[in-house]
């Protein structure tokens, strides 16, 4: 009798039992080309030795000590290691357990700094709709997606949010990127101005959108706007980078390619690439020096905050990253990987659009592309697609509610940065015939002819 709580309670998953790089093999010996790092996690793949090894030696040496207590040399050398290249004006960084926890742990860095410099009454945040910010209930406030919200409303914090830099659905064809990106980050002073810019705190979004809208990258100018209103208002920016981070669009930093720094910048699944939870909040020095030289002390924490096994676990991937110049085969094989696709759906009905940066790509579906009309929310065709995917022998990172929280289908792929050229030919192909299976199961009457 099994007693594991699964995520779908009526779905049955095979058991994984073995890594092997970028493959994941279950029980019964069948393997999984994993094409999306489960949820862009797993940027090593399954069996990086010196990861590996880095974990064992240790446990041998010292599994954990409660930060209470102790400092430990893992994580002071992961914070160096981080810190050294950062963006400018980040100082210090907290590990915590995962990108939930990052994000919920940046709000109430910020909500305390506004307090130590004497600015309590702000005590709000903005966001933006179609981000997700995770799962605990402030950094689920903060998020955009409808569908994960909805139960919990009741629950949240007041958040206000501006529409999405989403230049492929909102940008009119006659207005340039620059043009468009300007007009989306004025939204936020727009909405400082109804809030009152005394009142606010900062604003929390996502570098690259990841698993709510399918790889959305902003355009050419967006961020450079939005990091001068922040500085106008004096209120914070938090880049949220746990899923668009650590090298999965191509820098370590996905924010390198915005030419600004944040306030907060969190991060964690490629942080760890799985092989241990973790996850960090870089914290600037103006926000650091301000609780130092006030209370001294962050009213905030958790159980396995700097968790020595973890931190080992981070900086042997973040070393193999460097080690092995992988940020240059997620350049490459991210370009590959994106003609691949756009070669096998040129002429394809319901593909409306390739899109992302590095090993970081989405493709979104719709039932009409001239019109570029969304298939039914009701017909699921992003959960049809990863079984067929899984058919196939291929994990990828499907979703839905890619326009607005209800409506549009998305796949996301963020394949292991050690992939070759085989592995990115075959996640097309493999994918490819994944979606035509979706959809001819779908009722005629849902495809137009």
């Amino acid at each position: 009798m099994p007693h594991v709580f699964h995520r779908h309670t009526r779905h049955s998953y095979p058991l994984a039992v073995k890594g092997d790089g970028v493959y994941v093999v279950d029980s019964d010996g069948k393997r999984y080309l994993d094409a999306s790092g489960g949820a862009a996690v797993s940027c090593l793949g399954h069996s990086h030795p010196a990861v590996i090894q880095a974990i064992k030696d240790q446990l041998d040496r010292l599994p954990y000590a409660h930060t209470s207590f102790f400092t430990n040399a893992p994580s002071e050398d992961l914070a160096r290691h981080l810190i050294e290249r950062a963006p400018a004006g980040l100082d210090r960084v907290l590990f915590v357990s995962g990108g939930s926890e990052a994000n919920e742990s940046a709000m109430k860095l910020a909500r305390q700094y506004v307090v130590e410099i004497g600015q309590p009454q702000r005590r709000k945040f903005i966001a933006r709709w179609q981000s997700y910010h995770g799962n605990t209930l402030g950094a689920l406030a903060a998020g955009g997606n409808r569908a994960r919200r909805a139960l919990f409303e009741p629950l949240l914090i007041d958040v206000s949010h501006i529409p999405p830099c989403f230049a492929f659905r909102g940008k009119p064809s006659q207005e340039s990127e620059e043009d468009y990106g300007r007009r989306m980050a004025d939204e936020l002073e727009k909405e400082l101005l109804v809030q009152g810019p005394d009142s606010v705190i900062g604003f929390i979004a996502e570098t690259v959108v990841g698993a709510t809208a399918g790889a959305v990258a902003p355009v050419p100018g967006y961020f450079k706007r939005i990091r001068e209103i922040c500085d106008k208002y004096g209120i914070l920016l938090i880049l949220d980078e746990v899923m668009c981070g650590m090298g999965r669009t191509g820098t370590l930093y996905a924010c390198e390619q915005e030419g600004i720094a944040p306030d907060l910048l969190t991060c964690a699944k490629g942080l760890g690439a799985g092989y241990q939870a973790i996850g960090a909040c870089l914290v600037s020095g103006k926000i650091y020096d301000a609780i130092a030289t006030g209370t001294g002390f962050f009213q905030h924490g958790f159980t396995y905050i700097g968790h020595p096994t973890s931190c080992a676990a981070g900086l042997a991937v973040q070393q193999a990253i460097e080690r092995e110049d992988l940020l240059e085969n997620v350049r490459v094989q991210g370009a590959r990987l994106r003609e691949f696709l756009r070669a096998g759906f040129a002429d394809h009905p319901h593909v409306a659009d390739i899109r992302g940066r590095g090993l970081f790509i989405g493709i979104e579906l719709v039932a009409e592309r001239a019109a570029m009309t969304p298939f039914a929310p009701e017909l699921h065709l992003h959960t049809r697609i990863k079984s067929q995917a899984m058919a196939r022998g291929l994990m990828c990172y499907p979703g839905g509610g890619t326009l607005d929280g209800a409506k549009g289908d998305h796949v996301l792929l963020a394949p292991p940065f050690i992939v070759q050229d085989e592995h990115v030919e075959r996640i097309a192909k493999t994918l490819a015939a994944a979606v035509d299976a979706a959809i001819a199961e779908l009722p005629d009457a849902a495809v137009p002819a």
